[in-house]
C-alpha cells in the first residue's frame, strides 16, 4: 500500500510515508475506538429494554458510569496521539520537503532554470507544498485509516447478519466508485486552475519587476486591465471547478446515506417476520451513525486528493530531474583550463561546435565575438553550470565532469555583469565570498576593491543593509562588492563575464583596479564585448556562430585580419562617431 509509487503519487519523502503510517494505524484504533463506545451504548440500552418488556432490574450505576469513564479516557488518549501523527508529524514533513526542493533545486544543472520561470518554482515551493500540506496531514492518514477500520468493521458486521450488512454498506462501494470515476474530471479541472493562478502569479511579479517601464511608457492601466483579466480567469475556473467537484462530493454522499433507509426498510421486514429481534436493528442503526461518519469527511478528502495530483506531480518532477554528480574529491595539477573538442546544445539546438583552446595558468585569456557566439556558455560550461554534450573540459588534466559541482568551485571565483546581492549588510554580502571568514579579511577584500570610498559615505559603514538586490548602491559600487567577494575567496581561477559592461568611465578605471588585484597569478577567463577591456590579455579566442574563428595574442589577431580586427575597428569608428 505505501511502496514506491505511493511515495512518488504523494511527493512524500522517506519520513513522510513513515508519518503516513503512524496517521493510518492511529485513525484505525480511534474509529475502533469510537465502535466500542456504541458497544457499550447498545448494551445499556438492552439492559433498558429488559426492564421494560419483563421488569428485570436495571443494573446499579457503577458499571456504566466505569465504562463511560474508561470510553471517554481511551478516546481522548487515542484521538491525541492521531492528531501527533498527522497534524504533529506533518510540520516537520513541510519543512523536509522545502529544505530538500531547496537542495535539489542546488544541485540541478543550469539549463533546468532556463526552462522555469521563478513563478512557477516559487509557486512549486510555497503554493503547492502548502496544498500538500493538507493532504499530509488531513487526508492521506485519514482516508486509509477509514478503509482499513471500515473493513474491520464490514467483515464484523457480515458475520453476525449478512443480510442486514449488505442493506447497510452497499451506498459505500458505489458513492465511492462515483467519486473516482470523476477522477479525471477533477484532474484536468486542476490543471485548468494551477495553470491560471500561474498566469496571475506570473502577471504580478512582472508588473512588480516591471513598474519602471510600466510608468514610463504610460501603461499602467493597460497593464492592470490585463491583470485583471488574468485575475477573473482565475476566479471563475477556480469556482467552476469547485462547483463541479461538489456536485460529484454531494452526490456520492447522498448515494451513501440511502444506505440508511435500506437498512430500516431491511432490518423492519425481518423485524415484523421474526427473523431477528428490535435490538439487533438499533445496533445496526446505531453502526451506520458510526460507519458513515468517517467517510462524510473521507468524500471530500478524496476530492481534494484528487485535485492535489497536479501539485504532487509538479514537486515530484523537481525531485526526479537528474542532478550534476561526481567525486568529492578534486586534486588538479595547476590549473590550465583545456577544452579539448567541446560540443554543447541547448533545447536541440547546438550552441558551441567543436571548440579547442587552453586557458593556462598566470595569464588573461579573453573570449570574444558577436553576441550569441557561445562566450558566455563557454563560461558556464567551465564552472559545470551546464555539461558538455560532446568533447571534455579539464582543469589541471582533472576531467571536470568527474568531480562534484560544488567541491569544482571551491576553486573558483566568479564576477558577472548582473551582480546578486542579499539585503543585509555592506560587510555580510562581502563574506558570502568566504564562510567563517573574519572582519578583518572581509575589510582587507573590501578595501582591495575600491569599496572603501563610498562605504564611508554610507550611515553605518559596513554595517548599512543595502536593499533588495543592493537597491541602495549604485552599479559600480554594486561591482566593486563583487569583486570584493571574489578576493576573499581568493580561488586560483577566476571567470570575468562582462564584468565592466554597463560601467561609465570612472567606476570602470575603479573596477579594473580592483581586478588587477584580483586576477595576480590566476587563470583568468574574460568575456567582453569592449575590444579595448581584453586589449592587455595573453590570449584571445574568437567565437563566431559557437565555432572558434580567431585565436592568439591581441597583436597577432591584428596582424591576421579578420573577425577581431574587424571588430577592433567597428568599436574604434563607433567611439569617434560619438566624441563627434
Amino acid at each position: 500500500m505505501f511502496g514506491k509509487n505511493f511515495q512518488r503519487k504523494y511527493a512524500l519523502t522517506d519520513q513522510g510515508v513513515r508519518n503516513t503510517k503512524k496517521g493510518t494505524l492511529w485513525t484505525v484504533v480511534v474509529n475502533l475506538v469510537v465502535m466500542c463506545g456504541i458497544g457499550i451504548l447498545y448494551l445499556l440500552m438492552g439492559d433498558f429494554m429488559n426492564t421494560l418488556t419483563d421488569g428485570t432490574p436495571l443494573p446499579g450505576a457503577v458499571l456504566p458510569v466505569v465504562l463511560a469513564a474508561l470510553f471517554v479516557l481511551l478516546s481522548f488518549l487515542t484521538h491525541l496521539q492521531q492528531y501527533k501523527a498527522t497534524d504533529g508529524l506533518v510540520y516537520d514533513q513541510v519543512r523536509d520537503t522545502r529544505l530538500s526542493l531547496a537542495e535539489r533545486l542546488r544541485k540541478l544543472p543550469l539549463g533546468y532554470f532556463g526552462k522555469r520561470d521563478l513563478a512557477d518554482l516559487t509557486e512549486t515551493i510555497m503554493g503547492d507544498v502548502n496544498r500538500m500540506e493538507h493532504v499530509w496531514s488531513h487526508v492521506l492518514g485519514y482516508l486509509y485509516g477509514a478503509y482499513i477500520s471500515t473493513a474491520v468493521i464490514a467483515v464484523c458486521l457480515l458475520l453476525y447478519d449478512w443480510r442486514l450488512a449488505i442493506a447497510c454498506l452497499w451506498g459505500v462501494p458505489v458513492a465511492f466508485a462515483l467519486l473516482f470515476g470523476s477522477r479525471k474530471i477533477a484532474a484536468r479541472s486542476s490543471e485548468v486552475t494551477k495553470a491560471a493562478a500561474l498566469r496571475v502569479s506570473d502577471g504580478i511579479q512582472e508588473a512588480l519587476e516591471n513598474v519602471r517601464e510600466i510608468r514610463a511608457a504610460n501603461q499602467e492601466e493597460r497593464y492592470l486591465a490585463g491583470l485583471n483579466e488574468k485575475i477573473d480567469q482565475h476566479e471563475k475556473v477556480t469556482i467552476r471547478g469547485e462547483l463541479t467537484n461538489g456536485l460529484f462530493v454531494n452526490a456520492a454522499s447522498v448515494i451513501m446515506r440511502l444506505g440508511v433507509a435500506t437498512t430500516i426498510l431491511a432490518g423492519a421486514d425481518q423485524v415484523l417476520s421474526g427473523q431477528i429481534d428490535f435490538m439487533l436493528l438499533f445496533l445496526f442503526l446505531l453502526v451506520i451513525t458510526r460507519v458513515y461518519a468517517p467517510f462524510d469527511q473521507s468524500l471530500a478528502l478524496i476530492a481534494e486528493m484528487f485535485l492535489s495530483q497536479v501539485s504532487a506531480d509538479r514537486i515530484s518532477e523537481i525531485y526526479e530531474m537528474p542532478i550534476a554528480e561526481g567525486a568529492e574529491v578534486f586534486n588538479p595539477q595547476g590549473h590550465d583550463i583545456l577544452f579539448d573538442h567541446v560540443s554543447f546544445s541547448y533545447d536541440q539546438k547546438e550552441v558551441l561546435h567543436d571548440v579547442s583552446f587552453t586557458a593556462r595558468e598566470g595569464e588573461v585569456t579573453a573570449l570574444v565575438g558577436p553576441s550569441g557566439s557561445g562566450k558566455s556558455t563557454c563560461a558556464r560550461l567551465t564552472a559545470r553550470l551546464w555539461d558538455v554534450t560532446g568533447g571534455s573540459i579539464r582543469v589541471g588534466g582533472v576531467d571536470i565532469s568527474a568531480v562534484d559541482p560544488e567541491v569544482l568551485l571551491t576553486d573558483y571565483s566568479m564576477v558577472f555583469q548582473d551582480v546578486v546581492l542579499f539585503d543585509d549588510t555592506v560587510m555580510e554580502n562581502i563574506r558570502l565570498g568566504k564562510r567563517g571568514a573574519t572582519d578583518e579579511e572581509v575589510l582587507a577584500a573590501a578595501r582591495a576593491a575600491n569599496c572603501e570610498e563610498f562605504v564611508r559615505r554610507l550611515p553605518q559603514g559596513y554595517r548599512t543593509p543595502i536593499g533588495e538586490n543592493g537597491a541602495r548602491l549604485s552599479g559600480g559600487e554594486r561591482q566593486r562588492i563583487s569583486i570584493a567577494r571574489a578576493l576573499l575567496k581568493d580561488a586560483p581561477i577566476v571567470l570575468l563575464d562582462e564584468a565592466t559592461a554597463s560601467l561609465d568611465v570612472e567606476n570602470e578605471t575603479k573596477v579594473q583596479e580592483a581586478l588587477s588585484r584580483l586576477l595576480t597569478g590566476k587563470t583568468v577567463l574574460v568575456i567582453a564585448h569592449r575590444m579595448r577591456t581584453v586589449a592587455g590579455a595573453d590570449h584571445i579566442v574568437v567565437l563566431e556562430n559557437g565555432r572558434i574563428a580567431q585565436q592568439g595574442s591581441p597583436a597577432e589577431l591584428m596582424e591576421q585580419g579578420g573577425l577581431y580586427r574587424r571588430m577592433v575597428e567597428l568599436q574604434s569608428k563607433s567611439a569617434q562617431w560619438t566624441l563627434a
